[in-house]
């Protein structure tokens, strides 16, 4: 017989890391993603929660899982999943409950803070023998600091309140925009402002992503968007890739209309060596690792299988995201 809740991948590696904190009685297994779909259908014949590790779960893979009442991911997005498809069948998505939320807030201030006072070009004119290089001559006049800023937060969801939060004592101005209502107290709590996005994208000085990729979400920064900005913008992306236009932020970068750029995700990753954005100094990126903490895994695997052994008692998940 197979497991209630099943770890799909290429690997069974994770296996240990997932029992280790799974609750006492839980019952899991691994299911190999890589096998013959045969294989892998006897395995899924008893499985009504499959957490993603390393591999997709398709449609096909899931209708191979006559019991499959969960799809579990452990990362915060979860566009990479059918959500429609799957809620056909009476399958449910939960993402990691927020473990990745406070190593992504903790990135995004790291971004924020490396772009606005250009660490990378400092980090790399030192090891280059250099020491400042020209870098006080040609960088002087985008030299700023935060404090007496306009923060906007798009997205005060897990992360970006926990963004909010994070920026508590920089003595800037907070505002954020956001199509859902936010948690109860929050606004006076961190002396925040709800304004509109054009609001927010206009007035704000240093703007930064925190939405969940999908449907309205999908390119909702594009050319418009960036005309709306000041040209002394300071823009941060820690969220997913797809939820900018990357030709209209490369078009915004070289006509001048937005001032720096800090990202951790690209529209396609491992971004193609000759992007233009890797080639401009006054724009940062880094590899898509801002969720990349041991603490992140460690909770994000927890609440997996947490969520897991409620399906597996016949209690509903938590997490749940809707379909696009």
């Amino acid at each position: 017989m197979g497991a209630q809740i099943v770890i799909y991948g290429p690997s069974g590696d994770a296996l240990a890391d997932f029992q280790r904190v799974a609750p006492e009685g839980a019952d899991v297994g691994w299911v190999d993603s890589s096998l013959p779909m045969e294989d892998q259908a006897e395995q899924l014949r008893d499985a009504q929660v499959m957490v993603v590790a390393g591999a997709n779960v398709s449609v096909e893979v899931a209708r191979h899982a006559p019991n499959l009442k969960l799809v579990q991911t452990t990362s915060a997005g979860t566009d990479q999943l059918d959500k429609t498809a799957l809620g056909e069948m009476g399958i449910r998505v939960s993402n990691n409950g927020g473990g990745n939320a406070v190593a992504v807030a903790e990135h995004t201030i790291a971004l924020l803070v490396s772009t606005i006072r250009k660490l990378q070009l400092q980090f790399n004119a030192v090891k280059a023998g250099e020491w400042a290089g020209d870098i006080r001559a040609a960088w002087f006049s985008q030299a700023n600091e935060i404090a007496g800023k306009t923060v906007g937060i798009v997205g005060l969801g897990r992360i970006g309140s926990r963004v909010a939060r994070r920026l508590q004592g920089w003595e800037c101005d907070i505002i954020y925009a956001d199509v859902v209502d936010p948690e109860e107290g929050i606004e006076e709590e961190l002396n925040l402002t709800r304004v509109s996005l054009d609001e927010l994208l206009s007035t704000a000085d240093i703007i930064t992503l925190h939405v969940p990729l999908g449907g309205p979400t999908y390119h909702m920064i594009s050319d418009r968007e960036f005309d709306l900005m000041k040209p002394t913008t300071v823009f941060i992306n820690a969220c997913r890739g797809p939820v900018v236009d990357e030709a209209a932020l490369i078009r915004a970068m070289e006509a001048g209309k937005i001032a720096q750029a800090g990202l951790d995700v690209l529209e396609e990753e491992p971004t193609p060596v000759d992007n233009p954005l890797l080639h401009m100094d006054n724009v940062l990126v880094t590899p898509h690792l801002a969720s990349f903490t041991q603490e992140s895994g460690e909770k994000s695997r927890t609440f997996a299988m947490y969520n897991g052994a409620r399906v597996a008692r016949g209690e509903d998940p938590e997490s749940v995201v809707l379909p696009d």
